[in-house]
């Protein structure tokens, strides 16, 4: 009878298109946004961890400590400024520092950053070379994955940097860069940033502003008032922790920012936005429920006839309640399958976008282990929906439907 509940079920909701289609929307828009919503938060959770992950502490100029997360380890904002070369001196020779990799910002090309560093930044988020060599001299520049795989970079070619983060200010004619390394791709940040040493920055600078090297007491001037954009630090003991973050506080210069502190800060901003598309897929879900549970009556009240023949011809009150359950469990489970490839597939979409813009890269293809609970809010929903009726369909009187 198993066999037969369902294909009897099967025509039964294809007797009925338009109410079966409508409900089957209903429950696919509610599915969709929940595992829309599973799925991307959870992959931008996991890059911001993975990008974060080994950075203990973030040192830059005075302003606002996210801003200063943001611009330093995602590279998604403007930096609050720049800080003297000074200060990363100051925490090399602190104990309680274990590493410390600068980061000297402000050029871009073709909207990648171009990030003035040390050949520890790479090494920290395990970097490998896919073509070329690392960087060894001024002006020469490896290129993460998706920045090479964007911009056509080969190595032996040259490029020209220009002014600003955003890939839209004056380019640097006069300081051509060459591309001397593409890195193997790691999902991380470092897959949409553009390395070259500290020094390439320092040196586009010069030119810029028609700074000569060559004159010693130039060089002198321009050495005393070298910057750096930023400071990632890693401690060297659970007890920096405490004293760090207080210390860099009382430099006139400089602020510190913890990364953990301030991501899980950004994390409950979203979080709000989540609850709030959470909420709404919940309503969209009892709207599909009720639906549901509206089609369903309305059904049995015009085919309490041919119940009452089902019960004539040998089938037992239990059938057709099992039936009428098989119905709703139907229209959930295809409205649950429907919406969850909707929902995998704007995740994509939305990753495509995210993608043209470099800053962050969503997969449709990548599924959130607490999606798995969505079958049984699809199979509850139906089996809410579908009790009553069915409860009506087991309580079906042959006598008194057959004699009307």
């Amino acid at each position: 009878m198993t066999l037969n509940a369902w294909t009897l079920a099967l025509q039964s909701l294809r007797h009925k298109p338009l109410a079966t289609l409508l409900n089957i929307l209903l429950m696919a828009v509610g599915i969709a946004m929940m595992s829309f919503v599973l799925s991307a938060s959870t992959q931008l959770a996991a890059y911001a961890l993975r990008d974060a992950e080994g950075i203990d502490l973030v040192v830059g100029a005075k302003g606002s400590p996210l801003q200063l997360i943001l611009s330093s380890i995602y590279h998604v904002d403007t930096p609050t400024g720049n800080i003297p070369l000074s200060a990363e001196a100051l925490l090399k020779q602190n104990r309680m520092v274990k590493a410390v990799m600068p980061l000297a910002l402000g050029d871009s090309y073709h909207g990648f950053r171009i990030v003035g560093t040390s050949p520890d930044y790479i090494s920290h988020y395990q970097g490998t070379l896919a073509q070329g060599k690392m960087f060894e001299a001024p002006m020469q520049a490896v290129f993460g994955a998706q920045a090479a795989q964007r911009t056509g970079a080969k190595p032996g070619a040259n490029f020209f940097g220009s002014h600003g983060l955003a890939g839209a200010g004056e380019v640097h004619e006069d300081a051509p860069f060459e591309v001397v390394g593409i890195l193997q791709p790691t999902g991380t940040v470092l897959d949409r940033l553009i390395l070259t040493p500290v020094a390439s920055v320092w040196q586009v600078h010069d030119k810029t502003h028609g700074l000569d090297a060559s004159d010693p007491q130039e060089k002198e001037a321009m050495d005393e008032s070298r910057e750096l954009t930023a400071l990632l630090v890693q401690y060297a003991s659970p007890l920096a922790a405490v004293t760090m973050p207080r210390f860099i506080n009382s430099q006139s210069e400089l602020q510190a920012a913890q990364p953990a502190l301030e991501a899980a800060k950004l994390f409950r901003l979203l979080g709000v936005g989540i609850d709030v598309l959470r909420g709404i897929a919940a309503i969209v879900l009892l709207s599909a429920a009720l639906s549901m549970f509206v089609a369903l009556y309305n059904a049995l009240e015009e085919r309490k006839t041919d119940l009452a023949i089902l019960r004539t011809l040998g089938a037992t009150p239990g059938k057709l309640f099992t039936l009428l359950l098989v119905e709703g469990v139907l229209l959930a489970l295809i409205g649950a399958a429907f919406g969850w490839v909707l929902g995998h597939l704007a995740v994509e979409v939305l990753g495509r976008i995210l993608s043209a813009d470099q800053n962050l890269s969503l997969s449709g293809f990548i599924f959130s282990a607490d999606e798995a609970w969505l079958l049984l809010v699809a199979l509850g929903t139906g089996l809410l929906a579908a009790i009553l009726p069915a409860w009506r369909a087991y309580r079906t009187d042959i006598a008194s439907t057959l004699s009307h």
